[in-house]
């Protein structure tokens, strides 16, 4: 996975601990700094996220990365979601919600609608929304 691809992949974690880095590997000594390096110099598992949901003592949704350090030992840190849950993030949510809703009504997969709002959100290119007539407001 490149550093962009992880980046992306990723962007919705953060650390749930700020104690949790520096993080050393127990088996070769490799320090990784913070959730970054964590992430961009560790390797995925055979093909796979290395996600998994879990819960913590509260209940609350939390998630298990385990990535390969460079020597082949497999390292777990837990993260949460950088979702924003205030008044705004809630509205900003919403009238994403809402343009999806147009997208479909305009002919789109609902996934498709989504991944090409979520590029033009991001500043990329969307050669499908250059397609369709957006609502104003």
């Amino acid at each position: 996975m490149t550093t962009s691809s992880s980046d992306n992949f990723f962007a919705g974690l953060k650390s749930i601990v700020d104690s949790a880095f520096p993080k050393t590997c127990p088996m070769c000594g490799k320090t990784y700094n913070n959730e970054d390096a964590f992430i961009n110099e560790t390797t995925k598992l055979n093909n796979q996220t290395g996600l998994k949901q879990s819960y913590d003592d509260d209940d609350h949704t939390i998630v298990e990365l385990y990535r390969n350090c460079s020597c082949g030992s497999t390292l777990m840190n837990f993260f949460g979601d950088r979702r924003d849950t205030s008044e705004a993030g809630e509205k900003r949510r919403a009238k994403i919600g809402e343009l999806i809703e147009y997208l479909i009504t305009q002919g789109l997969e609902q996934d498709l609608a989504r991944t090409e709002l979520l590029k033009a959100i991001r500043g990329e290119k969307s050669e499908v929304l250059k397609k369709i007539k957006l609502p104003k407001n």
